[in-house]
């Protein structure tokens, strides 16, 4: 499986995510320098432009090298040219400019096809009237008020921001330059070393580093690309399933491995979700349970019914999404972390898309009074994934009251509140995926009044996402634009057929097609 390396930073350059101030449009980055990047402070001609067609991620920029060389092999009957592939590692010279010899000649035959400019000027520093675009163009670089976080290839990423998203401090556990890459890679072999060096029995040693990696996962999941976090859940999964199955765990740490495994098994649940496979979701949602089960974990329990919901809702089955709700609200018992709210938001979301406006309300009401009496717990103090902050609780209220249909201007100003809330989020409450679905909401909400120029504006931000944070979500979300600009009245409208345009080139191509 191939995991296309991202990383969400505190960005000065944020060629494809939402905006520099999460409000208005942007289609450029800040390229001024980063101190400390594996970057050069003057990007090279070659790296302007690839971040200008989207294709600064490693497997993009190979699969357009590719096709190209296949292409120039055919034009010039030229079969050497045939399978011609660019390794990550000479990627990265080219692309940070760290290059002091020109590529081999086959090279420089595909790269300058590419680009339609000669090899010497590629590779060479950009000449300062390219960095901006014409006035009738979009620019390039658009200097932020402030960062944002916003998805960077793992090249090319700074490192990510410590306290807040709006932090210039550094942290250096991101993975982002090729040392931190490198330091990672020799993490996770310690830790499997670990597991196997402490012999018959698990010792403390090996279960803190399995709880601090899990820990890691869980903050990151609602900020990274699946592609970036893929390969290292699956390899945590199989360790923990490793460990439980040599059957020598003591009875407390074997409750703590499962908890460990069933959390795991949760985000991989998640993962097959986003990737648009409900049935592998599910699967992972049943072992999740499991695990919950043999941890003889409450909260647990109760949140992976929260997830079976999530994945049953955007597969279309909102009774299922309602039951698998009322089911987790029954487990959860004297549960009184933000997994209490999670469950009432999602049993108000699925049964409005039932139309069931009544028991839409009485959710919406058990959510505010989950709110008021909630108790963080240990699944909260994981973060990320693993808690339900204010933020999402806003958009699944939101998206509710927009399915019910029955008070447009009450949808909107609800989905406006949710927007604002995402975009003034702490670094722990802000999740990529949430901000767009409540981005959605509001243009769902702007179409409903009849301000097809409205939701436009709303849905920009999302339309601008790069394919590996187009998950199943976002484009089911994207969707539910598309059919609403459908509707009778707004199909002439020569916005409404652009934005549909758009929509359906946004969705042709989502997070499944990197992952294979």
């Amino acid at each position: 499986m191939t995991a296309v390396m991202a990383a969400v930073i505190s960005a000065e350059e944020p060629p494809n995510g939402f905006s520099a101030d999460r409000t208005r449009l942007s289609s450029g980055g800040d390229e001024r320098g980063r101190r400390g990047s594996a970057v050069a402070e003057t990007p090279t001609l070659l790296r302007v432009l690839t971040l200008r067609r989207h294709w600064q991620v490693y497997e993009t920029f190979c699969l357009r090298f590719e096709a190209t060389a296949h292409s120039i092999a055919d034009a010039e009957n030229d079969s050497r040219l045939r399978g011609l592939s660019v390794s990550k590692r000479q990627f990265e010279r080219w692309y940070g400019g760290a290059v002091k010899t020109r590529p081999y000649p086959d090279q420089c035959r595909v790269l300058e096809a590419m680009f339609g400019v000669g090899v010497d000027l590629l590779l060479a520093p950009a000449p300062a009237a390219s960095w901006a675009a014409p006035a009738s163009d979009p620019p390039l670089v658009v200097p932020p008020p402030r960062p944002t976080p916003v998805l960077l290839s793992t090249e090319q990423a700074a490192v990510l921001p410590a306290g807040d998203p709006f932090s210039t401090e550094t942290r250096f556990d991101a993975g982002t330059t090729e040392l931190e890459r490198q330091v990672a890679m020799a993490a996770r072999r310690a830790l499997r070393f670990t597991a196997m060096a402490e012999g018959s029995t698990i010792g403390p040693e090996t279960l803190g580093q399995i709880h601090d990696e899990v820990r890691r996962l869980t903050v990151a999941y609602p900020k990274l690309a699946l592609p970036t976090l893929l390969g290292d859940l699956v390899e945590v999964q199989d360790l923990t399933f490793r460990l439980l199955e040599r059957g020598r765990v003591k009875p407390l740490q074997a409750r703590e491995l499962y908890l460990l495994a069933g959390i795991t098994s949760g985000m991989l649940a998640k993962a097959s979700h986003d990737l648009g496979n409900p049935s592998a979701a599910m699967m992972q949602a049943r072992t999740a349970f499991v695990c919950a089960d043999n941890a003889d974990h409450e909260a647990m329990r109760a949140w992976v019914r929260s997830l079976q919901s999530l994945i049953s809702y955007w597969a279309g089955r909102p009774a299922e999404a309602a039951d698998y709700a009322s089911l987790g609200q029954s487990v959860a018992g004297n549960v009184r972390g933000t997994t209490s709210v999670w469950l009432a938001c999602l049993s108000a979301r699925a049964h409005a898309l039932i139309g069931d406006a009544e028991a839409t309300r009485t959710a919406i009401q058990q959510v505010e009074d989950a709110r008021a009496t909630v108790e963080p717990d240990d699944l909260d103090a994981f973060g990320g994934i693993m808690t339900f902050p204010a933020p999402r609780q806003l958009y699944y209220v939101a998206e509710a009251t927009v399915h019910l249909g029955e008070d447009s201007a009450l949808a909107e100003s609800r989905s406006e509140a949710a927007v604002t809330a995402y975009q003034n989020a702490s670094e722990d409450e802000w999740a990529f995926g949430d901000q767009a679905g409540a981005q959605t909401d509001l243009a769902l909400a702007r179409i409903a009044r009849g301000e097809v120029e409205g939701a436009v504006e709303a849905v920009r931000p999302v339309l601008d996402l790069p394919i590996e944070q187009r998950n199943f979500g976002i484009t089911s979300s994207a969707q539910r634009v598309h059919a609403a600009l459908q509707a009778a009245g707004r199909r002439s409208s020569g916005t409404a057929t652009d934005l549909r345009e758009e929509i359906e080139a946004f969705t042709a191509t989502p997070t499944s097609v990197l992952v294979r």
